[in-house]
């Protein structure tokens, strides 16, 4: 009778089995194809980069990407983009079913792939007979529509994204929200601002600084779900739209999670930083413009700070509805 492993290494030739301390305990036939050599016994993290929707730096990160889809790299063809399943094998480790994505046609050409190198009901195997079936210049065409396609795709991607913390931008933020405005989904703003940060950049240097906001980063990925908008409005300020999520406890959960995370000595330690995080909440209504529950979580975000930093506070009728009136 066949074991597991072996109808898995027959049904998916492009997978990897991760044991409970992180290794790589098999891989699938074709993965030896992209250039990697024999896997089995290396550490995971070390030979792929896993960068979406969060970066894990152990083993327990990477169970918590159970169930997800992740985008990764080989830390050895970083332009090699890849897409993967994350499964638990119920056993302590995981399971990586991976894929090229869009990027399938020209990943074939690279590494000369065929139709073995794919499960038998991957959508890639049809892509691969249609490709032989055309004639040269119906293959020419559809390379130059997927460049084309790629770098559009790209050249979008960038103009919605900080460049340095890889979250969204401004004008990112701004389309959610126009089309937020013209949807009934409720949803709430959690608006951080970093607490000491001023000093990193102005006793540590810019340098540490960036480093800190990257970190920062990646604890938002951490204890964000997948369709929140993790938004870095500049400098120190941040931003997360949480659609559909509008229960006080919550929302109050995740902002302990957030302020814990980014206040932890471990965080900054190697930079000799120490920082924290003040969060303004506001929870959208009926009637009201997108803009308006900004406006709400930069007064409860005030109202945060006042009462001492490090916390969070919920916009309520009378902290107003300007700076001024909480000044008053």
């Amino acid at each position: 009778m066949i074991g597991s492993l072996e109808l898995l290494a027959s049904l998916r030739p492009l997978h990897i089995c991760i044991g409970k301390t992180g290794h790589i305990t098999q891989s699938g036939r074709s993965i030896a194809k992209l250039g990697s050599g024999n896997l089995v016994g290396q550490r995971f993290l070390e030979v792929f980069e896993v960068q979406r929707p969060s970066r894990p730096s152990d083993m327990t990160g990477l169970r918590q990407l159970s169930d997800q889809v992740i985008r990764l790299r080989f830390r050895a063809e970083p332009d090699l983009a890849l897409r993967a399943l994350v499964l638990d094998d119920r056993s302590g480790g995981l399971i990586l079913d991976i894929s090229f994505g869009i990027a399938v046609v020209s990943a074939v050409r690279r590494f000369g792939l065929t139709a073995k190198d794919f499960a038998a009901s991957d959508l890639a195997v049809e892509l691969l007979f249609l490709q032989e079936a055309k004639s040269t210049a119906m293959a020419a065409s559809f390379n130059l529509n997927t460049r084309l396609n790629g770098a559009r795709l790209a050249a979008e991607t960038e103009a919605l994204t900080d460049g340095l913390t890889g979250l969204h931008n401004r004008r990112a933020l701004d389309g959610a929200l126009m089309r937020l405005g013209q949807s009934e989904t409720d949803f709430a703003v959690l608006h951080m601002d970093l607490d000491r940060f001023k000093t990193v950049n102005d006793t540590l240097g810019h340098a540490t600084g960036d480093t800190v906001l990257k970190q920062v980063a990646d604890v938002m990925r951490a204890q964000t779900r997948q369709n929140d908008l993790l938004v870095r409005m500049g400098g120190d300020e941040f931003v997360i739209i949480c659609p559909g999520l509008t229960d006080h406890l919550r929302l109050a959960g995740l902002s302990d999670a957030l302020i814990s995370g980014v206040s932890d000595p471990t965080l900054t330690e190697r930079q000799g930083a120490q920082i924290g995080a003040s969060i303004g909440i506001a929870i959208s209504a009926s009637g009201l413009e997108p803009a308006t529950i900004i406006d709400r979580a930069d007064i409860a975000l005030y109202a945060a700070k006042r009462a001492g930093r490090g916390c969070h506070r919920v916009w309520t009728p009378d902290m107003g509805t300007s700076l001024s009136e909480l000044d008053a």
